[in-house]
């Protein structure tokens, strides 16, 4: 099989930073799907949209600790050593080069057998003895894989210091199994080690939990598989442009079968309801700038009363763009395609993600200021694209 992966030579031309006062860029989980971030990622990157803030769940919150754990022109490079290295088959299985649906089906499968057996090299190994045969209450028994290759693989291609010096935001999320709650570790708060951004992506039971400052974390995802509500909400707020980046899409075909039927639970389970959250930050917002243009009315004496300071504390006139790119995936993928750590399927993904952001990026709305009375604009390359 040809090797699918984007030309390095530029696809498109490089853009002047946008009349913005922040690139947040914002990465779902997915598992073996997240090469498709990498894939936007470069995209982003040759056009120089560099992200002042990257947010990530589970494998967004790797992809982002590789993205803003290295300098600019070395992170694609990062970005493909890592997926490179976890895309090897963990019993030297080749790539098939059939191509009709059926057989990529029945290939994907066996693949993703033998990744549930084996492993994937740099990301988690089977435990043996099986978590069965280990005491309860130890971590061995809470987990089917050992996830200290992860640890490795993020100690060697990620500089922790660089993410801690606050050059760019970073913001990975998780759950406090004790208290169910959702908790974000970001770097204006908290000194971000592996363990953050392992914590984020500690899936039971196939991951263990991790371990920070003696409470122990499941992955983000099990509250809510995107940061995208953290980011659009959070206290400092600034004039933004965000891309969302999705791994599960809520908008699907009816399925044929079973199997397509579960795939497509998975789907609707893990899409988060991004256009959901992101109509709703949008009425706020609304409320928000209504509030703003009111208190400019207001006079002095009015103004200096404590309902009046209450409305001043949300008022906000800053302006959003909100990119979604989602990945949608195809009928062979099954519901493995979250394990399916196959190099023909990262490479697919990547190249997708590629190809979608380049698309996405030849709309001019998209990197301009929203002028309508609600400061905010979305686009969906599936929806307002027509692609």
């Amino acid at each position: 099989m040809s090797d699918q992966r984007p030309s390095r030579r530029k696809t498109h031309m490089a853009v002047d930073r946008p009349p913005f006062e922040r690139i947040a860029l914002i990465l779902q989980g997915g598992g073996a799907l997240g090469s498709y971030q990498a894939g936007v990622y470069q995209a982003l990157a040759e056009a120089n949209l560099h992200p002042d803030w990257v947010a990530g769940i589970s494998i967004g919150a790797v992809n982002s600790a590789l993205i803003a754990g290295n300098p600019p022109e070395r992170r694609v490079e990062r970005l493909r050593e890592f997926w490179e290295t976890v895309s090897v088959s963990p019993f030297g299985m080749p790539n098939f080069p059939f191509n009709d649906e059926f057989t990529r089906s029945v290939v994907n499968q066996i693949r993703s057998l033998g990744i549930l057996l084996g492993g994937t090299p740099g990301f988690f190994q089977p435990r043996l003895p099986p978590p069965y045969f280990y005491p309860n209450g130890s971590p061995e028994a809470l987990s089917y894989y050992d996830v200290a290759p992860l640890r490795a693989t993020l100690e060697r291609l990620v500089d922790f210091d660089l993410i801690n010096d606050g050059r760019m935001g970073f913001s990975v999320g998780a759950v406090n199994v004790r208290t169910g709650n959702f908790v974000c570790f970001d770097n204006t708060n908290h000194q971000i080690g592996p363990e953050h951004v392992m914590a984020s992506g500690s899936l039971p039971p196939g991951f263990p939990a991790t371990e920070i400052e003696g409470e122990q974390y499941w992955d983000g995802g099990l509250v809510s598989n995107t940061p995208l509500q953290w980011v659009l909400d959070t206290s400092s707020r600034k004039d933004t442009l965000a891309f969302q980046v999705d791994l599960w899409s809520a908008r699907g075909d009816f399925p044929r079968n079973l199997l397509e039927s579960e795939a497509r639970q998975k789907d609707i389970r893990f899409s988060s309801r991004t256009r959901m959250a992101t109509d709703q930050f949008k009425k706020q917002q609304l409320l928000r700038r209504a509030i703003a243009k009111l208190l400019a009315k207001m006079p002095k004496d009015l103004l200096q009363t404590p309902e009046a300071e209450m409305l001043a504390a949300q008022a906000d006139e800053k302006v959003y763009n909100v990119i979604q790119l989602i990945y949608r995936s195809k009928n062979y993928e099954g519901t493995s395609k979250d394990y399916q750590f196959s190099r023909r399927m990262m490479e697919e993904h990547w190249t997708s993600g590629y190809n979608d952001a380049v698309r996405t990026l030849r709309h001019p709305e998209v990197l301009q200021r929203p002028n309508g009375r609600d400061g905010f604009f979305t686009f969906d390359l599936g929806r307002d694209g027509r692609e």
